[in-house]
C-alpha cells in the first residue's frame, strides 16, 4: 500500500499557474501515476496520465495547458497548471491508473477566479 499526499494548490486568477505535487511513501516507479479532479457536483475525472515508461496522456479540456511529470527518485509526480481556467475549479487528487480506493488522499484545492 501507497500513501500519496497532495499540496500546492490554491487561489489563482484566470490565465494563472500553479503546480501541483504529490508525494508517495514509497516507490512508484513502476506504477503508471495520474491526476484526477473533482468538481462540486460532478464526477470524479482523470486529467492527466503518466504511464511508467514516461509517456504522457491528458484530457482534452486541459491539453496544451497541464503538463504531468514525475521524480521516481523523490517519489513525487508533478502537474504544472498554465492558463488556467474557471472552469478549472476542483478538488485534485493522485492516484495509480487503474485508481485504487484505498490511495485516494485528502486532495488539494484549486480555485481559479475569473
Amino acid at each position: 500500500q501507497v500513501q500519496l499526499v497532495e499540496s500546492g494548490g490554491g487561489l489563482v486568477q484566470a490565465g494563472g499557474s500553479l503546480r501541483l505535487s504529490c508525494a508517495a511513501s514509497r516507490s512508484i516507479f513502476s506504477l503508471s501515476m495520474g491526476w484526477y479532479r473533482q468538481a462540486p457536483g460532478k464526477q470524479r475525472e482523470l486529467v492527466a496520465s503518466i504511464f511508467s515508461g514516461g509517456t504522457t496522456r491528458y484530457a482534452d479540456s486541459v491539453k496544451g495547458r497541464f503538463t504531468i511529470s514525475r521524480d521516481n527518485a523523490k517519489n513525487t509526480v508533478y502537474l504544472q497548471m498554465d492558463r488556467l481556467k474557471p472552469e478549472d475549479t476542483a478538488v485534485y487528487y493522485c492516484n495509480r491508473i487503474p485508481y485504487y480506493e484505498i490511495y485516494w488522499g485528502q486532495g488539494t484545492q484549486v480555485t481559479v477566479s475569473s
